[in-house]
Protein backbone atom coordinates (compact mmCIF):
# COMPACT_ATOMS: atom_id res chain seq x y z
CA UNK A 1 0.00 0.00 0.00
CA UNK A 2 1.28 3.53 -0.45
CA UNK A 3 2.71 5.17 2.58
CA UNK A 4 0.42 7.19 4.53
CA UNK A 5 1.31 10.62 5.29
CA UNK A 6 2.01 11.64 8.55
CA UNK A 7 1.12 15.42 9.73
CA UNK A 8 1.88 17.40 12.83
CA UNK A 9 -0.01 19.58 15.01
CA UNK A 10 0.35 22.24 17.12
CA UNK A 11 -0.83 21.81 21.44
CA UNK A 12 0.88 23.94 22.94
CA UNK A 13 4.63 24.04 22.65
CA UNK A 14 4.46 20.65 21.53
CA UNK A 15 3.97 19.07 17.97
CA UNK A 16 1.30 16.25 17.59
CA UNK A 17 1.99 13.45 14.89
CA UNK A 18 -1.24 12.08 13.12
CA UNK A 19 -2.09 10.49 10.04
CA UNK A 20 -5.51 10.31 8.08
CA UNK A 21 -6.53 7.41 6.90
CA UNK A 22 -9.74 6.09 4.74
CA UNK A 23 -13.04 8.50 3.71
CA UNK A 24 -16.11 6.85 5.55
CA UNK A 25 -19.15 8.79 6.88
CA UNK A 26 -17.76 10.07 10.18
CA UNK A 27 -14.71 10.43 11.60
CA UNK A 28 -13.24 8.13 13.99
CA UNK A 29 -10.04 8.76 16.60
CA UNK A 30 -7.54 6.34 17.99
CA UNK A 31 -6.27 7.14 21.00
CA UNK A 32 -3.65 4.59 21.30
CA UNK A 33 -2.59 2.95 24.75
CA UNK A 34 1.14 3.03 26.42
CA UNK A 35 3.24 3.75 23.42
CA UNK A 36 3.07 3.60 19.79
CA UNK A 37 4.37 5.06 16.40
CA UNK A 38 2.76 5.80 13.46
CA UNK A 39 5.05 4.39 11.06
CA UNK A 40 5.82 1.28 13.20
CA UNK A 41 2.27 0.38 13.25
CA UNK A 42 1.90 -0.26 10.01
CA UNK A 43 4.54 -2.87 9.80
CA UNK A 44 3.23 -5.45 12.04
CA UNK A 45 0.35 -7.62 10.51
CA UNK A 46 -2.16 -7.59 13.40
CA UNK A 47 -1.89 -3.43 13.23
CA UNK A 48 -2.76 -3.19 10.12
CA UNK A 49 -5.90 -5.38 10.04
CA UNK A 50 -6.65 -3.29 12.59
CA UNK A 51 -6.53 -0.10 10.80
CA UNK A 52 -7.54 -1.14 7.56
CA UNK A 53 -10.51 -2.45 9.27
CA UNK A 54 -11.30 0.69 10.85
CA UNK A 55 -10.91 2.96 7.90
CA UNK A 56 -12.99 1.08 5.58
CA UNK A 57 -15.94 2.30 7.62
CA UNK A 58 -14.68 5.66 9.03
CA UNK A 59 -12.25 8.64 8.30
CA UNK A 60 -9.90 7.20 10.81
CA UNK A 61 -7.22 9.54 12.57
CA UNK A 62 -4.56 8.13 14.17
CA UNK A 63 -1.70 10.01 16.48
CA UNK A 64 0.88 9.62 18.41
CA UNK A 65 0.35 10.95 22.32
CA UNK A 66 2.90 13.42 23.25
CA UNK A 67 5.92 11.68 24.89
CA UNK A 68 5.54 9.28 21.97
CA UNK A 69 6.44 7.84 18.68
CA UNK A 70 6.74 10.64 16.20
CA UNK A 71 5.55 13.54 18.55
CA UNK A 72 7.49 15.56 20.81
CA UNK A 73 8.87 14.58 24.06
CA UNK A 74 8.06 15.38 27.44
CA UNK A 75 10.02 17.28 30.44
CA UNK A 76 10.47 14.43 32.80
CA UNK A 77 11.01 17.13 35.48
CA UNK A 78 7.25 18.66 34.67
CA UNK A 79 5.02 16.36 33.74
CA UNK A 80 1.95 17.38 31.91
CA UNK A 81 -1.66 16.68 33.16
CA UNK A 82 -3.90 14.09 31.76
CA UNK A 83 -6.31 17.36 31.27
CA UNK A 84 -3.09 18.54 29.11
CA UNK A 85 -2.65 15.70 27.33
CA UNK A 86 -6.06 15.26 26.55
CA UNK A 87 -6.05 18.12 25.39
CA UNK A 88 -4.08 17.11 22.69
CA UNK A 89 -7.22 14.96 21.11
CA UNK A 90 -8.95 18.40 20.59
CA UNK A 91 -5.57 19.60 18.65
CA UNK A 92 -5.38 16.78 16.29
CA UNK A 93 -8.75 17.28 15.51
CA UNK A 94 -8.79 20.75 14.47
CA UNK A 95 -5.75 20.10 12.33
CA UNK A 96 -7.56 17.43 10.49
CA UNK A 97 -10.65 19.39 10.06
CA UNK A 98 -13.28 16.99 12.59
CA UNK A 99 -16.03 19.18 14.17
CA UNK A 100 -17.53 16.13 15.93
CA UNK A 101 -16.09 12.46 16.34
CA UNK A 102 -16.20 9.32 17.78
CA UNK A 103 -13.34 8.58 20.02
CA UNK A 104 -11.96 4.92 20.29
CA UNK A 105 -9.61 4.30 23.61
CA UNK A 106 -7.28 1.77 24.14
CA UNK A 107 -5.87 0.65 27.25
CA UNK A 108 -3.84 4.22 28.64
CA UNK A 109 -6.10 5.86 25.96
CA UNK A 110 -9.58 5.48 27.06
CA UNK A 111 -9.14 7.73 30.14
CA UNK A 112 -8.02 10.26 27.67
CA UNK A 113 -11.05 9.53 25.67
CA UNK A 114 -13.50 9.31 28.63
CA UNK A 115 -12.24 12.70 29.81
CA UNK A 116 -12.81 14.32 26.52
CA UNK A 117 -16.12 12.81 26.05
CA UNK A 118 -16.66 14.81 29.46
CA UNK A 119 -14.76 17.96 28.44
CA UNK A 120 -16.03 18.41 24.67
CA UNK A 121 -19.30 16.44 24.93
CA UNK A 122 -20.51 18.80 22.19
CA UNK A 123 -17.59 16.86 19.79
CA UNK A 124 -18.03 13.45 20.93
CA UNK A 125 -19.99 11.54 18.88
CA UNK A 126 -19.52 7.67 20.71
CA UNK A 127 -17.15 6.29 22.95
CA UNK A 128 -15.51 3.06 22.31
CA UNK A 129 -13.25 1.95 24.69
CA UNK A 130 -10.59 -0.90 24.88
CA UNK A 131 -9.30 -2.67 27.83
CA UNK A 132 -9.60 0.89 29.63
CA UNK A 133 -9.53 2.34 33.21
CA UNK A 134 -9.94 5.04 35.40
CA UNK A 135 -7.74 4.29 38.35
CA UNK A 136 -4.30 3.08 37.41
CA UNK A 137 -3.39 2.17 41.04
CA UNK A 138 -6.38 -0.04 41.60
CA UNK A 139 -7.10 -1.77 38.11
CA UNK A 140 -3.23 -1.78 36.66
CA UNK A 141 -0.66 -1.62 39.25
CA UNK A 142 0.16 -1.21 42.43
CA UNK A 143 2.91 1.02 43.43
CA UNK A 144 5.43 -1.53 44.51
CA UNK A 145 4.83 -3.21 40.92
CA UNK A 146 4.85 0.03 39.11
CA UNK A 147 8.54 1.05 40.64
CA UNK A 148 9.15 -2.33 39.48
CA UNK A 149 7.98 -1.85 35.75
CA UNK A 150 10.10 1.40 35.94
CA UNK A 151 13.06 -0.18 37.34
CA UNK A 152 12.74 -2.73 34.04
CA UNK A 153 12.69 -0.28 31.49
CA UNK A 154 15.11 1.86 32.47
CA UNK A 155 17.76 -1.43 32.46
CA UNK A 156 16.44 -3.20 29.53
CA UNK A 157 14.31 -0.87 27.73
CA UNK A 158 14.23 -1.61 23.69
CA UNK A 159 15.21 -5.27 24.03
CA UNK A 160 11.07 -6.65 24.14
CA UNK A 161 11.25 -7.04 27.63
CA UNK A 162 7.77 -5.72 28.80
CA UNK A 163 6.16 -8.35 26.32
CA UNK A 164 5.28 -10.97 29.01
CA UNK A 165 3.47 -7.76 30.71
CA UNK A 166 1.66 -6.97 27.38
CA UNK A 167 1.30 -10.02 25.54
CA UNK A 168 2.17 -13.03 27.30
CA UNK A 169 0.91 -15.55 24.50
CA UNK A 170 2.70 -13.78 21.88
CA UNK A 171 6.76 -14.16 23.83
CA UNK A 172 7.51 -17.74 22.06
CA UNK A 173 6.72 -15.33 18.66
CA UNK A 174 10.25 -14.84 17.58
CA UNK A 175 8.86 -12.70 14.85
CA UNK A 176 6.86 -10.19 16.89
CA UNK A 177 8.75 -10.47 19.65
CA UNK A 178 11.53 -8.71 17.41
CA UNK A 179 9.19 -6.65 16.19
CA UNK A 180 7.84 -5.63 19.75
CA UNK A 181 11.76 -4.89 20.46
CA UNK A 182 11.68 -2.32 17.39
CA UNK A 183 8.32 -0.93 18.95
CA UNK A 184 9.97 -0.22 21.64
CA UNK A 185 12.77 1.95 20.67
CA UNK A 186 11.10 3.79 18.29
CA UNK A 187 8.65 4.45 20.37
CA UNK A 188 10.05 5.82 23.12
CA UNK A 189 13.62 5.66 24.67
CA UNK A 190 14.42 4.38 28.16
CA UNK A 191 13.84 7.65 30.25
CA UNK A 192 11.10 8.85 27.91
CA UNK A 193 9.29 5.26 28.86
CA UNK A 194 9.80 5.16 32.68
CA UNK A 195 8.54 8.84 31.94
CA UNK A 196 4.90 7.77 30.99
CA UNK A 197 4.60 5.07 33.40
CA UNK A 198 4.88 7.82 36.04
CA UNK A 199 2.02 9.90 33.94
CA UNK A 200 -0.10 7.04 33.79
CA UNK A 201 0.36 6.43 37.62
CA UNK A 202 -1.87 9.38 37.92
CA UNK A 203 -4.84 9.03 36.19
CA UNK A 204 -8.05 8.95 38.22
CA UNK A 205 -10.63 9.95 36.78
CA UNK A 206 -13.65 8.21 38.22
CA UNK A 207 -15.34 11.61 39.57
CA UNK A 208 -15.73 12.51 35.73
CA UNK A 209 -17.46 9.41 34.35
CA UNK A 210 -20.90 9.99 35.73
CA UNK A 211 -20.86 13.34 33.27
CA UNK A 212 -20.07 10.93 30.03
CA UNK A 213 -23.22 11.49 27.89
CA UNK A 214 -22.22 9.88 24.47
CA UNK A 215 -22.69 6.41 24.16
CA UNK A 216 -20.71 4.16 25.57
CA UNK A 217 -19.11 0.53 24.19
CA UNK A 218 -16.86 -1.12 26.72
CA UNK A 219 -14.86 -4.22 25.52
CA UNK A 220 -12.14 -6.23 27.13
CA UNK A 221 -10.68 -9.40 27.15
CA UNK A 222 -11.46 -11.74 30.37
CA UNK A 223 -7.75 -12.62 31.51
CA UNK A 224 -6.33 -9.50 30.47
CA UNK A 225 -2.39 -9.73 31.27
CA UNK A 226 -2.12 -5.47 32.08
CA UNK A 227 -5.39 -4.44 33.23
CA UNK A 228 -7.73 -5.43 35.19
CA UNK A 229 -11.02 -6.77 34.07
CA UNK A 230 -12.63 -5.51 37.00
CA UNK A 231 -11.95 -1.89 35.73
CA UNK A 232 -14.17 -1.80 32.76
CA UNK A 233 -17.04 -3.81 35.37
CA UNK A 234 -16.71 -0.49 37.42
CA UNK A 235 -16.78 1.72 33.98
CA UNK A 236 -19.91 0.23 32.85
CA UNK A 237 -21.33 0.86 36.34
CA UNK A 238 -20.56 3.81 36.24
CA UNK A 239 -21.16 5.58 33.01
CA UNK A 240 -24.60 6.10 32.35
CA UNK A 241 -25.92 3.69 29.37
CA UNK A 242 -23.01 2.09 28.82
CA UNK A 243 -22.77 -1.71 27.20
CA UNK A 244 -19.62 -4.50 28.65
CA UNK A 245 -18.57 -6.58 26.18
CA UNK A 246 -15.78 -9.37 27.93
CA UNK A 247 -14.09 -11.56 24.98
CA UNK A 248 -11.72 -14.30 25.30
CA UNK A 249 -8.27 -13.81 25.71
CA UNK A 250 -5.43 -12.28 27.91
CA UNK A 251 -3.15 -10.55 25.62
CA UNK A 252 -3.50 -6.88 25.98
CA UNK A 253 -2.83 -5.00 22.89
CA UNK A 254 -5.97 -4.31 20.79
CA UNK A 255 -4.39 -5.60 17.77
CA UNK A 256 -3.32 -8.84 19.20
CA UNK A 257 -5.66 -11.61 19.30
CA UNK A 258 -9.12 -11.37 17.76
CA UNK A 259 -8.06 -8.32 15.77
CA UNK A 260 -11.20 -8.75 13.52
CA UNK A 261 -13.37 -9.92 16.40
CA UNK A 262 -12.48 -6.60 18.24
CA UNK A 263 -13.44 -4.47 14.79
CA UNK A 264 -16.81 -6.30 13.91
CA UNK A 265 -17.95 -5.04 17.68
CA UNK A 266 -16.81 -1.54 16.97
CA UNK A 267 -18.22 -1.13 13.57
CA UNK A 268 -21.50 -2.53 14.65
CA UNK A 269 -21.65 -0.08 17.57
CA UNK A 270 -20.39 2.86 15.63
CA UNK A 271 -22.65 2.58 12.34
CA UNK A 272 -25.66 -0.05 13.51
CA UNK A 273 -24.87 -2.67 10.84
CA UNK A 274 -22.79 -5.89 11.26
CA UNK A 275 -19.38 -5.67 9.53
CA UNK A 276 -20.26 -7.29 6.27
CA UNK A 277 -18.60 -10.77 5.93
CA UNK A 278 -15.50 -11.79 3.51
CA UNK A 279 -15.95 -13.46 0.51
CA UNK A 280 -12.47 -14.07 -0.30
CA UNK A 281 -11.99 -16.45 2.80
CA UNK A 282 -11.83 -20.69 2.27
CA UNK A 283 -11.37 -23.13 4.20
CA UNK A 284 -8.24 -24.50 4.75
CA UNK A 285 -5.50 -26.96 6.50
CA UNK A 286 -2.72 -24.86 7.84
CA UNK A 287 1.20 -26.48 8.37
CA UNK A 288 3.44 -24.42 10.09
CA UNK A 289 6.96 -26.01 10.30
CA UNK A 290 9.95 -25.18 12.28
CA UNK A 291 13.32 -26.64 12.52
CA UNK A 292 16.05 -26.34 14.83
CA UNK A 293 20.05 -27.27 15.47
CA UNK A 294 20.60 -29.98 17.89
CA UNK A 295 23.49 -31.00 17.31
CA UNK A 296 25.37 -27.66 17.46
CA UNK A 297 26.34 -26.89 14.67
CA UNK A 298 28.50 -23.63 13.18
CA UNK A 299 26.38 -20.46 11.73
CA UNK A 300 27.66 -21.58 8.18
CA UNK A 301 26.84 -25.61 8.50
CA UNK A 302 23.86 -24.89 10.29
CA UNK A 303 22.80 -21.89 7.41
CA UNK A 304 23.57 -24.58 4.43
CA UNK A 305 21.10 -27.28 6.10
CA UNK A 306 18.63 -24.59 6.64
CA UNK A 307 18.73 -22.97 3.26
CA UNK A 308 18.47 -26.74 2.00
CA UNK A 309 15.17 -27.40 4.36
CA UNK A 310 13.76 -24.53 2.39
CA UNK A 311 13.94 -25.66 -0.66
CA UNK A 312 12.97 -29.25 0.17
CA UNK A 313 9.93 -27.91 2.08
CA UNK A 314 9.12 -26.17 -0.76
CA UNK A 315 9.59 -28.73 -3.32
CA UNK A 316 7.39 -31.42 -1.01
CA UNK A 317 4.26 -28.68 -0.42
CA UNK A 318 3.98 -28.27 -3.80
CA UNK A 319 4.18 -32.26 -4.00
CA UNK A 320 1.34 -32.71 -1.83
CA UNK A 321 -1.06 -30.14 -3.58
CA UNK A 322 -0.46 -27.07 -1.10
CA UNK A 323 1.15 -23.97 -1.75
CA UNK A 324 3.90 -22.40 0.29
CA UNK A 325 2.64 -19.82 1.77
CA UNK A 326 5.52 -17.25 3.11
CA UNK A 327 8.14 -17.26 6.00
CA UNK A 328 7.04 -15.89 9.49
CA UNK A 329 10.50 -15.23 11.54
CA UNK A 330 12.13 -18.88 11.48
CA UNK A 331 8.22 -20.78 10.97
CA UNK A 332 7.79 -21.79 7.60
CA UNK A 333 3.71 -21.31 6.55
CA UNK A 334 2.45 -23.49 4.04
CA UNK A 335 -1.57 -24.08 2.97
CA UNK A 336 -3.22 -27.26 1.51
CA UNK A 337 -7.00 -27.48 0.42
CA UNK A 338 -7.48 -30.76 3.32
CA UNK A 339 -5.98 -31.96 6.35
CA UNK A 340 -4.81 -35.26 5.12
CA UNK A 341 -2.62 -33.90 2.64
CA UNK A 342 -1.06 -31.04 4.97
CA UNK A 343 -0.35 -34.20 7.46
CA UNK A 344 0.72 -36.29 4.94
CA UNK A 345 2.98 -33.36 3.85
CA UNK A 346 4.53 -32.99 7.47
CA UNK A 347 5.41 -36.70 7.88
CA UNK A 348 7.49 -35.90 4.06
CA UNK A 349 8.60 -32.82 5.89
CA UNK A 350 9.86 -34.71 8.78
CA UNK A 351 11.86 -37.36 7.11
CA UNK A 352 13.24 -35.23 5.01
CA UNK A 353 14.79 -33.02 8.16
CA UNK A 354 15.82 -36.18 9.16
CA UNK A 355 17.91 -36.92 6.04
CA UNK A 356 19.35 -33.40 6.08
CA UNK A 357 20.40 -33.07 9.51
CA UNK A 358 18.39 -31.44 11.35
CA UNK A 359 15.55 -31.38 13.93
CA UNK A 360 11.57 -30.48 12.89
CA UNK A 361 8.38 -29.53 14.47
CA UNK A 362 5.15 -28.97 12.95
CA UNK A 363 2.05 -27.73 13.96
CA UNK A 364 -1.68 -28.28 11.76
CA UNK A 365 -4.86 -26.95 12.48
CA UNK A 366 -7.87 -25.77 10.04
CA UNK A 367 -9.67 -23.04 9.47
CA UNK A 368 -10.84 -19.95 7.22
CA UNK A 369 -8.43 -17.63 5.89
CA UNK A 370 -8.03 -15.28 3.28
CA UNK A 371 -8.13 -16.78 -0.34
CA UNK A 372 -5.00 -13.40 -0.96
CA UNK A 373 -1.82 -12.56 1.04
CA UNK A 374 0.00 -14.14 3.68
CA UNK A 375 -2.57 -16.44 6.18
CA UNK A 376 -3.66 -13.89 9.27
CA UNK A 377 -5.81 -14.28 11.90
CA UNK A 378 -6.55 -17.14 14.19
CA UNK A 379 -6.42 -20.10 12.09
CA UNK A 380 -2.62 -18.68 11.75
CA UNK A 381 -2.09 -18.00 15.18
CA UNK A 382 -3.14 -20.97 16.77
CA UNK A 383 -1.27 -23.42 13.62
CA UNK A 384 2.06 -21.49 14.74
CA UNK A 385 1.48 -21.67 18.22
CA UNK A 386 0.88 -25.39 18.10
CA UNK A 387 4.51 -25.66 15.85
CA UNK A 388 6.01 -23.89 19.04
CA UNK A 389 4.10 -26.17 21.36
CA UNK A 390 5.66 -29.16 19.34
CA UNK A 391 8.84 -31.09 20.20
CA UNK A 392 11.39 -32.65 18.14
CA UNK A 393 9.94 -34.86 15.35
CA UNK A 394 6.46 -34.24 16.70
CA UNK A 395 3.40 -33.13 13.96
CA UNK A 396 0.72 -32.11 15.86
CA UNK A 397 -2.53 -31.21 15.24
CA UNK A 398 -6.31 -29.85 16.55
CA UNK A 399 -8.37 -32.18 17.16
CA UNK A 400 -10.56 -30.82 14.25
CA UNK A 401 -7.79 -32.22 11.51
CA UNK A 402 -8.07 -35.65 12.92
CA UNK A 403 -12.02 -35.09 12.35
CA UNK A 404 -11.88 -34.33 8.93
CA UNK A 405 -9.37 -36.35 7.85
CA UNK A 406 -11.53 -39.71 9.30
CA UNK A 407 -11.28 -42.74 6.30
CA UNK A 408 -7.97 -41.44 5.22
CA UNK A 409 -5.90 -44.06 6.79
CA UNK A 410 -4.07 -42.02 9.09
CA UNK A 411 -3.73 -42.64 12.46
CA UNK A 412 -4.07 -40.08 15.65
CA UNK A 413 -3.28 -40.58 19.56
CA UNK A 414 -3.92 -38.27 21.70
CA UNK A 415 -1.85 -35.49 22.64
CA UNK A 416 -3.06 -33.86 25.57
CA UNK A 417 -5.08 -29.60 25.46
CA UNK A 418 -3.24 -26.28 25.10
CA UNK A 419 -5.20 -22.76 26.13
CA UNK A 420 -5.20 -20.50 22.98
CA UNK A 421 -6.00 -16.99 23.88
CA UNK A 422 -9.19 -16.07 21.48
CA UNK A 423 -11.18 -19.63 22.63
CA UNK A 424 -13.33 -20.27 25.62
CA UNK A 425 -12.20 -23.63 26.03
CA UNK A 426 -8.53 -25.41 25.93
CA UNK A 427 -8.07 -26.88 22.05
CA UNK A 428 -7.93 -30.66 21.75
CA UNK A 429 -4.40 -32.11 20.64
CA UNK A 430 -3.74 -35.01 18.73
CA UNK A 431 -0.11 -36.53 17.21
CA UNK A 432 -0.23 -37.09 13.79
CA UNK A 433 1.61 -40.29 12.61
CA UNK A 434 1.71 -41.62 9.10
CA UNK A 435 -0.51 -44.66 7.34
CA UNK A 436 0.30 -47.60 10.01
CA UNK A 437 -0.76 -50.23 7.36
CA UNK A 438 1.44 -49.25 5.56
CA UNK A 439 4.93 -49.60 7.14
CA UNK A 440 5.96 -53.19 7.77
CA UNK A 441 6.27 -54.31 11.45
CA UNK A 442 9.52 -56.17 11.04
CA UNK A 443 12.05 -55.79 7.99
CA UNK A 444 15.70 -57.27 7.08
CA UNK A 445 18.11 -54.60 8.01
CA UNK A 446 20.85 -55.82 4.77
CA UNK A 447 22.32 -52.97 2.76
CA UNK A 448 20.01 -49.93 1.21
CA UNK A 449 19.20 -50.97 -2.44
CA UNK A 450 19.59 -48.95 -4.90
CA UNK A 451 17.08 -46.60 -6.84
CA UNK A 452 17.26 -48.59 -9.90
CA UNK A 453 16.01 -51.82 -7.61
CA UNK A 454 12.48 -50.36 -8.61
CA UNK A 455 10.62 -51.48 -10.97
CA UNK A 456 8.77 -49.18 -13.47
CA UNK A 457 5.56 -49.63 -11.92
CA UNK A 458 6.81 -49.40 -8.43
CA UNK A 459 8.25 -45.92 -9.28
CA UNK A 460 5.09 -45.11 -10.75
CA UNK A 461 3.18 -45.87 -7.84
CA UNK A 462 6.18 -43.94 -5.35
CA UNK A 463 5.99 -40.41 -7.83
CA UNK A 464 2.36 -40.66 -6.77
CA UNK A 465 3.00 -41.37 -3.15
CA UNK A 466 5.11 -38.42 -3.28
CA UNK A 467 2.08 -36.33 -5.05
CA UNK A 468 0.36 -36.69 -2.00
CA UNK A 469 -2.42 -38.96 -2.97
CA UNK A 470 -4.33 -41.78 -1.34
CA UNK A 471 -4.19 -45.30 -2.28
CA UNK A 472 -7.30 -45.21 -3.66
CA UNK A 473 -6.35 -42.23 -5.56
CA UNK A 474 -3.26 -44.14 -6.95
CA UNK A 475 -5.36 -47.42 -7.77
CA UNK A 476 -7.51 -45.13 -9.41
CA UNK A 477 -5.02 -43.66 -11.68
CA UNK A 478 -3.42 -46.56 -12.20
CA UNK A 479 -6.58 -48.93 -13.06
CA UNK A 480 -5.41 -51.03 -10.08
CA UNK A 481 -7.04 -52.49 -6.87
CA UNK A 482 -6.17 -51.23 -3.96
CA UNK A 483 -4.73 -54.33 -2.43
CA UNK A 484 -1.99 -54.29 -5.45
CA UNK A 485 -1.27 -50.93 -4.32
CA UNK A 486 -0.87 -51.64 -1.00
CA UNK A 487 1.51 -54.06 -1.95
CA UNK A 488 3.35 -51.98 -4.25
CA UNK A 489 3.73 -49.56 -1.18
CA UNK A 490 4.69 -52.19 1.20
CA UNK A 491 7.60 -53.43 -1.48
CA UNK A 492 8.97 -50.44 -1.99
CA UNK A 493 9.60 -49.87 1.65
CA UNK A 494 11.54 -53.07 2.13
CA UNK A 495 13.48 -52.59 -1.43
CA UNK A 496 14.74 -48.74 -0.37
CA UNK A 497 14.56 -49.49 3.27
CA UNK A 498 12.24 -46.77 4.37
CA UNK A 499 10.44 -46.72 7.72
CA UNK A 500 7.63 -44.85 6.57
CA UNK A 501 5.31 -44.02 3.39
CA UNK A 502 6.45 -40.63 4.10
CA UNK A 503 9.80 -41.46 3.85
CA UNK A 504 9.02 -42.94 0.75
CA UNK A 505 8.01 -39.62 -0.70
CA UNK A 506 11.05 -37.48 0.55
CA UNK A 507 12.88 -40.20 -1.53
CA UNK A 508 10.81 -39.45 -4.43
CA UNK A 509 11.55 -35.66 -3.92
CA UNK A 510 15.51 -36.09 -3.35
CA UNK A 511 15.68 -38.55 -6.49
CA UNK A 512 14.21 -36.99 -9.40
CA UNK A 513 14.54 -39.20 -12.97
CA UNK A 514 13.48 -41.97 -13.84
CA UNK A 515 12.16 -43.50 -10.26
CA UNK A 516 11.13 -40.20 -8.70
CA UNK A 517 9.17 -37.03 -9.47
Amino acid sequence: MRPIETRYARSGDVRIAYQVVGQGSFDLVFVPGFISNLDLHWEDEGYTRLLKRLSAFSRLILFDKRGTGLSDRVDAHNLPSLETRMDDVRAVMDAAGSGRAALLGSSEGAPMAMLFAATYPERTRALALYGGYAHFHKWVMSPERLNAFIEMAETAWGTGATLPHFAPSRVDDAHFAQWWARFERLSASPTAAATLARMNADVDIRHILSVISAPTLLIHRRNDARVDPDASRFLAQKIPGARLVEIPGRDHPIWTGDVDGVADLIEEFLTGERAVGEVDRVLAALLVTRIYDTARLGDRMWSERSQRFQETWRLLVGRHGGRSAGLHGELMISRFDGPARAIRCAAALREAAQEIGVASAQGAHVGEIEVRGPPVGMTARVAMQLASHAGRGDIIASRLIADLAAGSGLHFTDAGRISVDELEEPLVLVHATSEQHLEPACRPKPKAAEPAALTARESEVVSLVADGKSNAAIAAELRLSEHTVKRHVANILLKLDLPSRAAAAAFSARHPGPHGP
